[in-house]
């Protein structure tokens, strides 16, 4: 009975594990996000969608593919998982028997007054050693959980980069397309104004215009055309910081559809807010760290207590190599304790450093989840306000371009100076770069709404690890 007690006592120690176990915080949620209209929809989110479906410009579709498969920020959080998962199995192996070897050669002299008759000797010796700590405090298994939750963070921290990656790409892109189309309106513009200058300056010279009407078209001409190569000089920049993100060298950027011509979903239904801390890279990773701390406290726990390991020994040690493991073989088995006496107060505070450690990261996956559901707020309420804005703008240019239509008539019907003309066309082109830069936006703000709802990625679009996935982790009680 006596031998059955301490084995059972050992098992019963090494089912347990010092420490406070995990248990998620309580966070405040939303029933439905701040100024969105209607009740929450408990079905499909706009983050559900494919990325590909939600912006349908083909062009952009391989570029982002592109990124996701040569981009540098993808390339390094890849690695990254991949130190996390090297690190895990460094935590892991600690589970086993660390095994090693040695051997020695040597020559010896030994005294005759030690050993009478002896002489000069070769002693040859191996052996095959072994060291394993019993886990019964369970530290073992706490490091595991901190190194196995690292790791997860690492892999929320990568599914973070494709976010951002894929939506940097979208906005910059749609940047560029904007770009464009500022440009072919200012140069249009341009020629517009040119041609009236040319006609002042041919009136001028026969003596049917004044002086000041030729000056006031040619400053109109230098007004715009200033703006051409500002605009060319933010297109080269934009395509340069799209190459960047696209893992080449500078170069030109193919373009698909016109800016105006790219199709938004009609609506966007944002979900449940609780989806958000299912779906978000950046609450999930923030709650494996919140796992991992608590698991270092686990950890600065067990270290009050002692540590038990067994360690062995076989081998031989003989003046023949071939009697080595014959009559010279030896071995050993031992257990030891280790234990804690007095360390001057370290101990205390380093499970005051993980107490600590565990409030700030409980702090900052509240921090994470409340910014969440501001930053997914604040771009849904923008989109409506953007879609009012458009509105306004549309109407603007359209009266501009029927105020430069009529002030031309009036001109051709000798009612009007070309002053009118001027004017018209001089507030005509401001609204319609207003109306761009709106359009631009809007674009932007579905990318950020897609973002900021957590994406329509799935595991099988990101890029394969670079090693593949890790042993199974040991179960734990």
């Amino acid at each position: 009975m006596k031998k059955l007690l301490v084995p059972c006592l050992l098992g019963a120690l090494a089912g347990c594990a010092v420490g406070p176990n995990y248990k998620p915080p309580t966070v405040a949620i939303p029933e439905q996000f701040r100024e969105v209209q209607g009740p929450p929809a408990p079905g499909e989110s706009l983050a559900d969608l494919p990325w590909w479906e939600t912006f349908g410009d083909p062009v952009l579709k391989n570029l982002i593919d592109e990124a996701l498969r040569n981009g540098y920020d993808i390339r390094i959080a890849a690695f990254r998982v991949d130190e996390a998962r090297a690190r895990a199995g460094i935590a892991k192996s600690e589970f086993f028997p660390q095994i090693g070897y040695g051997g020695d050669v040597s020559r010896r002299l030994i005294s005759t007054e030690v050993a009478p008759g002896s002489t000069t000797r070769n002693l040859v010796s191996a052996n095959v050693n072994f060291g394993w700590e019993l886990d019964l405090w369970g530290r073992i298994r706490r490091l595991n959980e901190s190194a196995k939750a690292q790791y997860l963070a690492t892999e929320e921290a990568r599914r973070g980069v494709v976010l951002s990656l894929v939506s940097e790409v979208a906005t910059t892109y749609f940047t560029l397309r904007a770009l464009d189309e500022q440009l072919e309106i200012s140069k249009a513009t341009v020629v517009s104004f040119e041609d009236q200058y040319k006609l002042y300056d041919l009136k001028l010279k026969g003596g049917a215009a004044s002086s000041i009407q030729t000056t006031y078209a040619s400053a109109a001409v230098g007004q715009v055309a200033a703006q051409v190569p500002a605009i060319e000089r933010q297109i080269e920049a934009t395509e340069n910081r799209l190459s960047l993100l696209l893992g080449r060298n500078p170069g030109p950027i193919p373009r698909g559809g016109a800016l105006s011509a790219q199709a938004p979903p009609p609506n966007v239904p944002a979900g449940l807010p609780s989806d958000l801390l299912k779906r978000r890279p950046d609450i999930l990773q923030a709650e494996q760290q919140l796992v991992a701390a608590n698991a270092e406290v686990g950890v600065a726990t067990a270290n009050f207590f002692p540590s038990i390991s067994l360690t062995g020994l076989f081998g031989g040690v003989s003046e023949d190599v071939s009697n080595l493991f014959g009559t010279g073989k030896t071995w050993s088995i031992a257990a030891g304790l280790v234990g804690p006496l007095f360390q001057g107060g370290r101990l205390r505070s380093e499970y005051e450093v993980a107490v600590a450690r565990w409030q700030q990261a409980k702090a900052q996956y509240e921090q994470t989840v409340t910014g969440a559901f501001a930053e997914t707020t604040t771009v849904l309420y923008a989109r409506e306000r953007i879609d009012a804005s458009i509105v306004q703008l549309k109407r603007t240019v359209r009266d501009y371009q029927e105020m430069v239509r009529l002030a031309n008539v009036r001109y051709d019907a000798g009612v009007s100076d070309y002053f009118e003309v001027l004017y018209a066309m001089q507030l005509l082109y401001p609204a319609q770069l207003s109306l761009i830069s709106a359009q631009l936006d809007l674009a932007a703000d579905y990318v950020n709404i897609y973002k900021a709802l957590g994406g329509g990625w799935n595991q099988q679009e990101f890029p394969p690890p670079a090693s593949p996935d890790p042993a199974p982790w040991p179960k734990e009680d």
